[in-house]
């Protein structure tokens, strides 16, 4: 893994835009974007997500960032989501995070953040839950970004 090269990271709560987002960035500075492998994996899922599917996220979004960090040539990239998701479904939802996931969020730090804000309109997807609680999603981020003294910015969607 190339460390000279910045890991910029589009977070949020569900359907606040991460994804729209990170390609769009990715494709006007002309750099490499990493996907949110959970995406991937969450559509094959045939049961409930368990505490071994969040392990096998996490591992799975390590080998995409590694991947493309190997082969980028350029100052930065963009991740659409970070493994930082895992933490905050596994501690929402099993009451704790594997301990591989706490180990990579101190060793394998982004450059950037850019926590997408609640203001654009909730847009329905199979992949995702919980429209009601997007608030308290986006309260989790804001304190998690902060715990990891995260250098961080909160983008809005909508012109007021």
């Amino acid at each position: 893994m190339n460390k000279a090269i910045k890991k910029i990271a589009i977070v949020g709560p569900e359907s606040t835009g991460k994804s729209t987002m990170s390609i769009a960035l990715a494709k006007h500075y002309n750099v490499p974007w990493v996907p949110e492998y959970a995406r991937y994996y969450c559509s094959s899922l045939t049961a409930d997500c368990t505490l071994q599917d969040e392990i096998n996220m996490f591992h799975g979004q390590v080998a995409l960032e590694e991947s493309v960090l190997a082969t980028a040539d350029t100052e930065f990239i963009i991740c659409d989501t970070t493994f930082a998701t895992v933490k905050i479904w596994s501690d929402e939802f099993f009451g704790n995070t594997p301990q591989v996931v706490l180990d990579g969020l101190k060793n394998q730090p982004y450059d950037f953040y850019l926590l997408l804000d609640i203001d654009l309109p909730w847009q329905d997807d199979p992949l995702r839950d919980f429209p009601h609680m997007r608030e308290h999603f986006m309260g989790v981020w804001h304190k998690e970004l902060k715990a990891l003294n995260a250098n961080y910015t909160v983008i809005g969607g909508i012109e007021t």
